[in-house]
């Protein structure tokens, strides 16, 4: 069974009745009169959730801390007239919860996961997974990753065969264990391998 039916950047008006099960990191919370409204973020977008006073998962939703990982089931209904946000894509709907699980509890972030953020660089690079969360830090990450699988799709379009070889390198002060290799010609003495921290994710 899927962990979920659609990303938090999916839903349309046309979705309207419809079942949903989003996963996220909780953006925002707010309470009006017992109505608990969450705005839940993944990488592709933002997608308003409602709990009801009165039901079970109200009290879950209420343990919802900033960037806590959740799961929510619910279903698709158009929001009321005058409430619709024209700034998000799926501003026309909302999702009211069925049922909410707690995927990953959070602390409170070392700053906000802001578009515009005010934080100095070294916090930010200290919690550099959080700071991946923001949207203009994304953008650029899709960015790159899109240019550079273009220019790889048109080399292999003209005939170029990608030959990825071993780059030998001065060892790093990291924790990781390096891959060494034995010099020829200074004897005890070793190349290493580099650390990379990139990898490649569907989130």
């Amino acid at each position: 069974m899927s962990l979920r039916t659609h990303t938090c950047g999916e839903l349309r008006a046309s979705h309207n009745n419809q079942p949903a099960t989003l996963c996220g990191w909780v953006e925002g919370r707010r309470d009006h009169g017992g109505v608990l409204f969450i705005d839940l973020r993944d990488r592709y977008g933002v997608t308003q959730v409602v709990f009801e006073p009165g039901t079970p998962h109200h009290a879950t939703a209420q343990e919802f801390g900033p960037e806590t990982c959740v799961r929510i089931v619910g279903k698709v209904r158009l929001r009321p007239a005058g409430t619709i946000n024209r700034e998000r894509s799926t501003g026309e709907i909302e999702v009211a919860a069925d049922a909410a699980e707690i995927l990953n509890p959070s602390k409170t972030p070392p700053f906000e996961i802001l578009d515009r953020l005010e934080a100095a660089t070294e916090l930010r690079l200290k919690y550099r997974y959080l700071d991946l969360r923001r949207r203009p830090m994304q953008r650029s990450l899709i960015a790159r990753a899109e240019s550079t699988r273009a220019l790889r799709n048109y080399l292999a379009s003209q005939g170029f065969v990608e030959v990825e070889t071993p780059i030998l390198t001065k060892a790093t002060p990291e924790g990781a264990r390096d891959y060494l290799v034995p010099s020829r010609v200074h004897t005890g003495l070793f190349y290493a391998l580099p650390q990379s921290p990139s990898s490649s994710s569907k989130s």
